[in-house]
């Protein structure tokens, strides 16, 4: 490839990049690697079938307009999945297939319409991956889990799950439980999956969002859409990681219907997510509606004392293995005090430890901590603020309620209260326009960007209505 064809890449990635935002970029396009660009093809690679089946289904039409954007001689997109053949110069190259179009199933596209590609053989091994579920940690089981105060009632929650059987009366269904990273949700997820099945009584089938949309766009692909729907509706405990990573609205629409039909006829349901079901902006408001009406539970930050059990047990988990391996508890505090960003962060500060007592014959000091994890050691993160908690202090602060802010009463008093809580939903959350406009009785985009501009405009001129609002934006970050 020519170093211009290589420019012509980088354009495209960034305007593909800023038509569906960076979240959607990092999840679906930052491993698509340019191969080949000759004769009005392209030809696109990516790590995984899975990756291949969803840009396939989903962004096929998107992609190839950003290409004509930069050049309109393009005519076709061919994406195919990246193997150790394509590094070697004597092999052939793998046979590609072509993008296509959302909604026409395996039908190649270009620009001239013309269709290439044949359905998948029935015995699509993806549909069995998924309904075989996700890869499990033997590590991930509740004895290696730790718990804490941030934890206690996810765990006893998770517990219960586990130990129900066939026929005994659901407590909560279904219950969810959400954190940020790396503070023990997927610990919890596989742990129930685990206990779970060695009760032998309830099938539990533990999936990522990622595997669940492979699985259902492969049933969708072979015409085993039916027999795949059934199977998991067959299924004693469905248990769904990362389920911020769903999209597209047929999957979502199929979960919902999975969802509903598992909670109506007293099956189990499981999920973990970074955030509760009221900030799922991407998901229809029924299914926010279901999950937020079984059991909610937030998994807090670790604190130092959970940091140092963490530490602890996994020392002892790590001896197992190498009996020689010892932290000095003045080692452990530093580290519980120091690295406190999540539990994967700790596991890699001990990881760090354990490499270099083994490699170098060196014992554990606290020098060789501070040493070895100071790139671990990060600035304490704002506090994410809520919509919710922002609606509360502005009503506090102006003497009005909630549901002022949320009604349709255009008076003075509830309609400068009511531009302040939206300004600052804008600019102290990730929250989207049409989010923050749902979240305030429903209203339009752009009544948002109204109430935005005129408390911009606003605060350049009028010190006092300045001052209030860096008050408010203290209180919600404190």
């Amino acid at each position: 490839m020519s170093n211009e064809d290589d420019e012509s890449w980088l354009r495209v990635k960034a305007r593909l990049r800023s038509e569906v935002g960076d979240d959607v970029f990092s999840s679906w396009f930052a491993r698509m690697d340019l191969e080949q660009n000759s004769e009005g093809a392209v030809r696109l690679s990516v790590p995984t079938r899975f990756l291949k089946s969803w840009i396939q289904s989903h962004y096929a039409e998107r992609v190839l307009a950003c290409w004509q954007a930069e050049q309109n001689e393009i005519t076709r997109i061919e994406l195919i999945v990246r193997t150790a053949v394509l590094k070697t110069t004597v092999q052939p190259k793998p046979k590609a297939e072509m993008l296509p179009n959302a909604g026409e199933g395996t039908r190649g596209f270009s620009s001239n319409g013309i269709a290439a590609g044949r359905p998948m053989s029935a015995g699509d091994p993806g549909v069995h991956e998924a309904l075989g579920g996700s890869p499990l940690d033997a590590r991930l089981t509740f004895d290696s889990f730790v718990v804490g105060r941030s934890n206690t009632l996810a765990q006893a929650a998770a517990r219960q799950v586990a130990a129900a059987r066939r026929g005994d009366a659901v407590m909560f269904n279904p219950l969810y439980i959400h954190a940020g990273v790396g503070l023990g949700k997927t610990h919890l997820l596989q742990a129930i999956t685990w206990a779970g099945n060695a009760g032998g009584e309830r099938k539990v089938l533990y999936l990522t969002a990622e595997k669940f949309m492979y699985g259902f766009v492969s049933a969708l692909r072979t015409q085993t859409a039916l027999a795949f729907k059934e199977a998991l509706r067959g299924i004693g405990v469905l248990v769904i990681d990362d389920l911020q990573f769903l999209q597209g609205k047929s999957t979502q629409a199929e979960f919902c219907h999975t969802l509903n039909a598992l909670i109506d006829a007293g099956r189990q349901v499981v999920i973990a997510s970074d955030r509760p079901p009221s900030e799922l902006e991407s998901l229809d408001d029924r299914v926010r509606s279901r999950l937020a009406g079984g059991l909610v539970v937030e998994m807090g930050t670790l604190g130092e004392e959970l940091r140092f059990e963490i530490l602890k047990a996994r020392v002892v988990s790590a001896r197992s293995h190498h009996p020689s391996f010892d932290v000095p508890a003045p080692v452990l505090s530093y580290i519980a005090k120091t690295v406190t960003h999540n539990g994967r962060d700790l596991e890699g500060a001990l990881n760090r430890l354990l490499a270099h007592n083994k490699l170098t014959g060196q014992s554990v000091t606290l020098e060789m901590a501070e040493r070895e994890v100071r790139d671990l050691i990060r600035p304490q993160e704002p506090k994410r603020v809520k919509i919710e908690d922002i609606q509360r202090i502005v009503a506090r602060q102006y003497n009005v309620s909630r549901s002022d802010l949320l009604s349709s009463r255009r008076t003075a008093n509830v309609v400068r209260p009511r531009q302040v809580a939206m300004y600052l939903a804008k600019t102290l959350t990730l929250r989207s326009l049409p989010e923050i406009g749902r979240r305030f009785g429903g209203r339009d985009h752009t009544t948002v960007l109204h109430a935005v501009r005129k408390i911009e405009g606003l605060v350049g001129n009028d010190m006092a209505l300045a001052e209030e609002i860096e008050i408010l934006k203290r209180q919600l970050q404190e």
